[in-house]
């Protein structure tokens, strides 16, 4: 494989065929969210768990390779996004080891997301994924999922050919109906509610798109700084 030296096959039984015509057209990005990288390997191929992901990098940046990029690997769970729900059918799934929320969330070393911008930029050389499709587990599974967080620099990642980011900070604030901007985000990709008032789904789909697009305001509420966010990312998006 062509930009990552010394990959690792560490060979997952959890994967089936891709079903015919599917392209893969999402990278979606994990954390393992276990207290070891040894323990998220021993999972993710161990076939009672029935979970896998295409890669795995290391802190230090190893990086290692379970299931072939033509298989389906499990990976992203119950999930959605603009209407698909068979993600792993059309996705390469990466998983960061990192403890993750539950066992001492902390930000992802240099060595790691070295490793994860020469993969990314080798899968994305290879496969025709729109920037607007790289994406977080939490953006597909807003209901059940947290990975990779708001410690996760999808910034350095765009500077690098990899997604997309906006302006570092909204420019503006916007009073913004919570309707509309329920249905920004449905326009965007998320499993938005057409709910007019708060809701567990609204907020759940609002804090996941703060871990990604805003970091610095976990709220869960459509605050005047979101919603600008919210009209910023929209526009970069379809307009890509």
């Amino acid at each position: 494989m062509e930009g990552i030296e010394n990959i690792i096959d560490r060979p997952s039984p959890n994967h089936d065929a891709r079903p015919d015509g599917t392209a893969i057209d999402i990278l979606l990005l994990h954390y393992t969210g276990m207290q070891s990288a040894e323990a998220a390997l021993d999972r993710l191929t161990d076939p009672n768990a029935k979970v896998s992901a295409h890669y795995l990098i290391d802190e230090d940046g190893c990086c290692y390779r379970m299931v072939d990029e033509t298989r389906r690997a499990w990976h992203a769970g119950v999930a959605s996004w603009q209407g698909a729900t068979d993600i792993n059918a059309r996705s390469i799934g990466i998983e960061l080891v990192n403890p993750g929320h539950q066992f001492g969330y902390r930000p992802f070393l240099g060595l790691q997301m070295d490793s994860l911008i020469n993969l990314a930029t080798d899968i994305l050389s290879r496969h025709p994924i729109p920037a607007s499709r790289v994406l977080a587990h939490s953006d597909v599974s807003p209901d059940r999922k947290e990975d990779p967080g708001e410690l996760f620099d999808w910034e350095s990642l765009a500077r690098s050919g990899i997604g997309i980011w906006p302006a570092d900070a909204p420019t503006t604030t916007e009073i913004m109906k919570f309707s509309e901007a329920m249905r920004l985000l449905a326009e965007i990709g998320y499993a938005a509610p057409e709910d007019t008032v708060m809701s567990q789904s609204a907020r759940n789909v609002l804090l996941a798109f703060q871990r990604r697009w805003l970091p610095l305001g976990l709220t869960g509420a459509l605050t005047p700084e979101t919603a600008a966010r919210i009209r910023e990312v929209h526009s970069k998006i379809m307009s890509a």
